[in-house]
């Protein structure tokens, strides 16, 4: 199994994983995309946790994924994931190569799409979401990205095509206090939330309100699976290594570490860093990217931490 961009800190599979145009950045949290030779007959088995909607074009690759609608089988496709609430299994066969279109909370909601909570631990095909006759079918937007082209290629179409989808859906941005929110999360995800709605002149309540409809679930929902997924970038060698001890000290003790971690990956700390986990690493590796950038340690374009 080979890539152009070889192996990250922890032996997962990189991608070409960029910030959007500062125009598409108040919908677009990142766009990425992978192209892995592989032998026909090579199975990676893996799993995703993602706290955002993705769309996603699948140009190669035979995957198979276990959704909240049960087990659906993908190729030359284009979906939207929701976020996922635990583990997805997914797997792939053969080699493969995608592009990713990570959506900011709040921006499905901003582009006409669905409610993001209809769409958790889900897998829908472009069709049945933004597939109309503006716009063209799966099969067309496949086309227009050209698969035989190199990655680079597909994240200007992306670029493209995604300034076309702002502008019909009138180019409306997500709220400013879920932008707040999402950010305060990458800092803090023990935040309190009643000393953030004080901080942010909004009532409790109504703040818990909007954060349902943008990330689909509760508050501290949230903010549970942001601790969880900063330690796990940790523990796949994606996530900056002077913050090694402060991500661990957010747990009270090992207990309440293992039992959160459970809960999300269906496997202990120990386990999920023995276990090899490719696409997982891959989606993790673009979340700690952002969050980076999101908190000012990181400049769009700098260099990775743990790909020096």
């Amino acid at each position: 199994m080979s890539t152009a961009l070889g192996l990250t800190g922890a032996g997962g599979l990189p991608s070409h994983n960029l910030a959007p145009a500062e125009d598409l950045s108040p919908w677009i949290a990142r766009i990425f995309a992978t192209d892995v030779t592989a032998d026909p007959d090579s199975l990676i088995e893996c799993g995703l946790v993602s706290d955002t909607p993705v769309l996603r074009v699948l140009f190669r690759g035979d995957w198979k994924a276990e959704t909240r609608d049960g087990v659906g089988r993908y190729k030359n496709a284009a979906l939207f994931f929701g976020p996922q609430t635990k583990r997805m299994k997914i797997s792939v066969k053969g080699g493969f190569a995608t592009l990713g279109v990570a959506l900011k909370p709040g921006a499905v909601a901003a582009l006409h799409g669905p409610r993001v909570e209809e769409t958790l631990d889900r897998i829908i095909l472009y069709d049945h979401i933004y597939g109309d006759k503006t716009w063209g079918t799966s099969e067309q937007l496949i086309e227009w990205f050209d698969p035989a082209g190199p990655p680079e290629r597909w994240l200007k179409v992306a670029e493209a095509l995604l300034r076309q989808l702002i502008e019909l859906s009138g180019g409306m941005k997500p709220d400013p206090i879920v932008e707040a929110f999402d950010k305060a999360a990458f800092a803090d995800p023990n935040l309190n939330l009643g000393d953030f709605a004080r901080e942010h002149g909004i009532e409790r309540r109504r703040l818990q309100r909007i954060i349902k409809k943008a990330f689909g679930q509760p508050a501290k929902q949230v903010l549970r699976r942001a601790r969880a997924l900063d330690m796990a970038a940790e523990l796949r060698g994606v996530s900056d290594n002077a913050e090694a001890e402060d991500l661990a000290l957010r747990y009270y003790d090992q207990s309440h570490l293992i039992r959160d971690f459970t809960a999300f990956f269906g496997m202990t700390p120990r386990q999920f860093a023995r276990t090899p986990q490719p696409l997982m690493t891959l989606t993790l590796e673009a979340r700690q990217a952002r969050r980076l950038e999101v908190l000012g340690r990181l400049l769009p374009g700098d260099e990775l931490p743990w790909r020096k």
